[in-house]
């Protein structure tokens, strides 16, 4: 049996053990008053290492649930990257590839010069659902973490203005292959949102119901102070609660609260922002 024949194997036996994300999926949305009403699961091998009797297979993991809310029914998507470990014919080992830690930059200082700008929520949203799964070869790509950089294309998409070049400490800005640290790290993402006064910035919310879309969640999964995901809000469930695309894994319609991440403890904390100058936060 070839390695790959292994793998799916594996897969068909184990998939609902306790520790997967697909049994925390089923978990989470039955707590929410859902059901996976069928699931799809497509492999595709990437790369393989061997030594000796022990073989690497690095291979991405396309899974496409259909969920059942109530009287609606909408698709979530999510694509994992994973390392199957084999030996002597067996699969021994087989993760997900951890979640890769934002590092912490230096102070980002907004821009108070900038113009007020309208918001285009539909152009963000309709951005966010074409590139969820793929890199818009207009920008750089970061094959570790690239979550930030893709909500930052969505909000340009959005007709957030740029600005700060070519201080990368400075502003929220992408310009000739290079980029301000806001455009790319999460963390910094999420104190320039809550920092800027004009231009790009956010309107920090209590409430993830009162989120609307295009607007933009920030992730500390440690608890720890040191932000390190953000998704962007792309549709609603039956209950009003946001459903997220995001990078690093890619995802679609995703349940906010990420509960369902090998990233994800109990110790999370979430920041709301509402995006743009005109449409206030109302909580």
């Amino acid at each position: 049996m070839s390695e790959w024949e292994l793998i799916k194997r594996h897969w068909k036996d184990n998939w609902n053990q306790n520790e997967h994300s697909l049994h925390k999926k089923q978990q989470l949305h039955k707590k929410n008053g859902k059901s996976i009403n069928h699931i799809d699961i497509i492999g595709k091998k990437q790369n393989t290492t061997t030594n000796n009797d022990r073989s690497e297979l690095a291979y991405q993991l396309y899974i496409k649930l259909f969920i059942e809310d109530e009287d609606n029914f909408y698709h979530e998507e999510v694509v994992e990257n994973r390392i199957a470990i084999i030996k002597n014919d067996q699969v021994i080992e087989d993760k997900e590839i951890s979640f890769q830690r934002a590092q912490k930059p230096e102070k980002i200082e907004a821009d108070q010069n900038q113009v007020r700008f309208a918001y285009d929520r539909r152009a963000a949203v309709q951005y966010a659902e074409r590139w969820w799964n793929d890199a818009n070869p207009a920008y750089q790509f970061f094959e570790d973490n690239d979550c930030t950089n893709y909500i930052s294309q969505c909000l340009r998409a959005g007709g957030a203005p740029m600005h700060g070049a070519p201080n990368r400490s400075k502003g929220w800005w992408y310009q000739n292959n290079n980029w301000s640290y806001s455009w790319s790290v999460a963390n910094a993402l999420r104190w320039y949102l809550s920092g800027a006064t004009s231009g790009l910035k956010g309107t920090e919310i209590s409430d993830p119901q009162n989120l609307l879309l295009g607007d933009v969640i920030c992730y500390d999964f440690q608890g720890d102070g040191r932000w390190d995901h953000n998704t962007i809000v792309v549709a609603k469930d039956s209950q009003n609660m946001p459903l997220v695309n995001a990078h690093t894994n890619n995802s679609r319609h995703r349940f906010w609260t990420y509960e369902d991440s090998a990233a994800w403890t109990p110790d999370c904390n979430y920041r709301f922002f509402r995006i743009g100058e005109d449409d206030r936060a109302k909580d």
